[in-house]
């Protein structure tokens, strides 16, 4: 019975997560359509090569008919573009004719998972074992040591970051690439391709994973530090367990918590962080994307690219939610 009660309350908690992610995601979406309306420029006049001088009255008001801009704003702009975005459609892009914006940002998502995604695991495993282990070892060298490094490098920026490892690995020493993601005149799908790709990876990986490890250590470090402080870990160690039995059993489990929250928050965050990071290494992901298309005010694709930002992070908080209300059984 009180099983049946505690999947029913499960349940009941995932399925309000989930109602308030689509309420939210409807309306990210509504109001990524009605930024980029109020955006000053006329996009008849963009279709039409920007020049609208050299176009004639009734040319204009073709182009705006054919794109239905001549229909109200609301609610007709607005229910056609959250029908179609619903159904994948994102439009066309300005810049790149006759391309779809959805083609264009599953070209080039690929690119920027590999960079956010590998920089993700060696934070990871990286920042958050150090500061767990900081934490436990609170007021010793190491701990000093830890919190003094990852204080500067959480406040640092992940480009400026990129900056110096480009200075010091590419220009200086020449050990790394610092542009681009393979070396030209490179055939992709060739043996040789592979290895070209992961050095090209290499420095904008460790300034994306430098930022996060440094923010993993801070709330990994600060989570156990409370952690041995409260009173079943007094209670554990008067019952005669060692140090690893009560890191394993009661402090490791409860520091986790705030971690796993910023570790599913940051799967949303950091894609739109590392776009910095991909424009000063010429990463062709998403970030090389916002800019080309920011460059050329092309409106349908910067409204694909801010739609799939701010759906990974409602994802993101989703995901969070959920996690942590499996976690601590209090959340639910």
């Amino acid at each position: 019975m009180a099983s049946t009660q505690i999947g029913s309350g499960t349940s009941q908690h995932i399925g309000r997560i989930i109602t308030r992610a689509i309420v939210t995601l409807v309306m990210v979406a509504t109001l990524n359509f009605i930024l980029f309306r109020i955006i000053p420029g006329d996009p008849a006049s963009l279709l039409l090569g920007g020049a609208r001088s050299s176009v004639t009255a009734e040319q204009m008001v073709a182009q705006q008919q054919n794109w239905g801009l001549d229909r109200p704003l609301f609610p007709d702009q607005v229910v056609d573009y959250l029908w179609a975005t619903l159904h994948g459609d994102l439009g066309f892009s300005f810049k790149f004719r006759g391309r779809q914006v959805t083609d264009l940002i599953l070209e080039r998502l690929p690119a920027t998972i590999a960079l956010v995604g590998v920089a993700q695991l060696i934070a990871i495993a990286v920042g958050v074992m150090l500061g767990l282990y900081a934490g436990w070892r609170r007021g010793r060298a190491v701990d000093h040591i830890a919190t003094g490094a990852s204080l500067a490098l959480y406040s640092t920026p992940s480009f400026w970051l990129g900056m110096i490892l480009i200075v010091i690995f590419s220009t200086t020493l020449g050990w790394l690439p610092g542009y681009g993601a393979y070396s030209p005149g490179a055939t992709i799908g060739s043996l040789g391709w592979l290895p070209d790709y992961l050095r090209h990876l290499a420095l904008p990986v460790t300034a994306v994973a430098l930022g996060l490890i440094g923010q993993y250590v801070v709330v990994a470090r600060a989570a156990m530090s409370e952690v041995v402080t409260e009173d079943y870990m007094v209670t554990a160690r008067a019952k005669g367990l060692t140090n690893g039995q009560m890191l394993m059993r009661h402090a490791f489990r409860n520091a986790m918590l705030p971690v796993v929250t910023l570790i599913t928050l940051n799967l949303g965050y950091v894609v739109a962080g590392a776009i910095t990071v991909e424009a000063v290494f010429a990463w062709p992901g998403i970030g090389g994307l916002t800019v080309e298309a920011l460059n050329a005010r092309d409106y349908p694709v910067l409204q694909g690219i801010f739609l799939l930002l701010g759906a990974s992070i409602v994802v993101a908080n989703l995901l969070a939610d959920v996690a942590y209300g499996l976690l601590d059984p209090r959340v639910r």
